[in-house]
């Protein structure tokens, strides 16, 4: 198998955990940890916000390669066995299918994190200058 290959399958993989993590935040079988860590794990993901930006060099891509799968990785480790088979399939099909999963809560979080963090950085470094 080549590098390429399996790089591939890698990607496909991270792509229907992703998927498999918004399935498992909606089912009531999930623990509250695991629900928690699946709407932050698919919010970051689905968001055009990285922690670190992608133009930063080398950098910029460890969230994308390093953070993102070793979340959904520990996220996935917290479902149930059941749980996770039955959000898989879930995942899969909808994979095939058009539309994508949507929640509004996870937009606002994303959006008052930024704020947050842009007030705290106006509020300590440039308001006691003015």
């Amino acid at each position: 198998m080549s590098i390429t290959k399996k790089i591939r399958d890698w990607a496909r993989r991270i792509k229907r955990d992703t998927v498999t993590l918004w399935f498992a935040y909606k089912n009531p079988k999930t623990p509250f940890l695991a629900k928690a860590l699946s709407v932050f794990v698919v919010a970051y993901a689905l968001s055009p916000i990285d922690l670190i930006p992608d133009f930063i060099p080398i950098l910029g891509y460890v969230d994308d390669a390093l953070l993102l799968p070793a979340l959904i990785w520990v996220t996935v480790r917290l479902i149930p066995l059941n749980v996770l088979e039955e959000c898989r399939l879930q995942g899969d099909a909808w994979i095939t299918r058009e539309g994508k999963p949507r929640n509004n809560w996870g937009i606002l979080l994303v959006i008052a994190l930024w704020i947050a963090a842009g007030w705290s950085i106006w509020a300590y470094l440039i308001a006691p200058r003015i």
